[in-house]
């Protein structure tokens, strides 16, 4: 099957305008992002869909795809949705523009249940929560899912809920949501045609409406985690992590 990530990237930001041209290690920081992106052994093609040319001509210049999209999009996938629309593929991974760190080996955890399972429309990543505050933390997102490894539901709130303090373990421990989504591309189109659902904007997250729709999210559980920039400090932050622990594009956390 052919395999295209594409790293929706634009310029506004309320936090921190201009983040994917932001220096880290003398590259822009969305350069980091296209190459472990690159580094995927499932990925055929790699490109970034902008709406800012200043960021269509920086990828292009260190010799990567860029595509220009309306500045009007709500979300990254809508965006996505645009770019791939003359590009022929099987499979659209939504890589975020935001994780520098990304481990290429997550990348391809999350395509190959599509290879096994015709059937598959959408997938994703999530990781077993080690620190007690993220479950409480609303910005980390949990998802709950089923014996079989599918998308039961996504919440901002502190899912699922032990009572009387049992301890939760096995399927039922609290697993973070990691935001690195796999789409077959004619269900691309479909989840971008729908108009937003009630779960989705009362929770703010996107990947409800698929639920809403009765489409089966397959949540693959990984060992591998990322760290996003939202933030001049976090950038900071993945400043520090490349100096001190010599980071190359494989490396995981």
């Amino acid at each position: 099957m052919k395999v295209v990530a594409v790293i929706p990237a634009r310029y506004a930001s309320s936090r921190f305008p201009g983040k994917a041209l932001a220096d880290l290690a003398g590259k822009p920081m969305v350069q980091h992002v296209v190459e472990r992106a690159a580094e995927a052994k499932t990925v055929g093609r790699v490109l970034v869909a902008t709406d800012d040319e200043r960021i269509a001509a920086a990828v292009r210049a260190f010799g990567t795809e860029a595509v220009l999209t309306a500045p009007s999009h709500l979300s990254g996938t809508d965006r996505i949705a645009e770019a791939i629309r003359d590009i022929p593929c099987d499979l659209v991974v939504n890589v975020q523009g935001d994780e520098p760190l990304l481990p290429p080996a997550m990348v391809d955890e999350a395509v190959e249940p599509f290879f096994a399972d015709p059937a598959l429309e959408m997938g994703t990543v999530c990781r077993a929560i080690e620190d007690p505050r993220d479950l409480t933390d609303p910005n980390v997102v949990k998802v709950v899912r089923d014996l079989e490894g599918y998308a039961l539901y996504f919440s901002r709130a502190p899912v699922p809920h032990a009572r009387e303090g049992q301890r939760l373990a096995g399927g039922a421990q609290p697993c973070k949501h990691i935001g690195l989504y796999v789409y077959r591309r004619a269900f691309l189109f479909r989840f971008t045609a729908w108009k937003p659902t009630p779960l989705e904007e009362a929770e703010r997250l996107e990947q409800l409406r698929a639920l809403e729709h009765g489409v089966r999210i397959r949540v693959v559980e990984t060992r591998h985690d990322s760290v996003g920039v939202d933030t001049p400090d976090d950038l900071a932050r993945v400043q520090r992590l490349l100096e001190r622990r010599a980071w190359t594009p494989s490396s995981s956390l």
